[in-house]
């Protein structure tokens, strides 16, 4: 399998962007050799550059086994878009900022991540940082459900190469 690299991309780069990466990581961990999928997420805006994760989306995480603390806030750089084969938007404001920034020929390979959802309808992962707890439950579960279709996606195409 050659090696693929999924850029994850919300705002701030605080809550929902380091929640794919860690949930991606773990279930790229459970199924292929971790070395051949590379993660890594960033934010639109400058806002959290260098911040760890949310404190409740960490907390959040490890009740369900995600260690999200050694990762670091970072925004969006140009050469993102030539370094990284998937980059995936959480939500529709963002995919709108990425398609702006990003050069015409690598447009391809934006998308939002909820498109490899195959339990939630939603195109979008809502922003939990205003509201509960609740809210981080609910991205969990809908990162987990798209990460799982994601995979699925890498796996048939990397099949489908060979």
């Amino acid at each position: 399998m050659e090696k693929i690299k999924i850029l994850f991309v919300c705002m701030g780069n605080i809550c929902r962007s380091p929640t794919a990466e860690g949930v991606f990581r773990h279930q790229v961990s459970k199924a292929v050799q971790p070395e051949t999928i590379i993660i890594d997420s960033a934010g639109t805006h400058a806002y959290h550059v260098g911040s760890s994760p949310d404190r409740r989306a960490q907390q959040a995480a490890l009740r369900r086994g995600y260690d999200l603390s050694g990762l670091r806030g970072r925004q969006v750089d140009a050469r993102d878009f030539y370094e990284f084969d998937y980059i995936l938007a959480m939500d529709e404001d963002n995919l709108a900022n990425l398609i702006k920034i990003c050069p015409p020929p690598e447009r391809h390979k934006l998308k939002l991540f909820m498109e490899f959802s195959r339990g939630f309808s939603q195109r979008d992962v809502p922003d939990p940082y205003y509201g509960g707890i609740q809210g981080f439950e609910n991205v969990l579960n809908m990162v987990e459900d798209a990460g799982l279709g994601l995979l699925d996606e890498i796996l048939a195409r990397s099949i489908a190469k060979e």
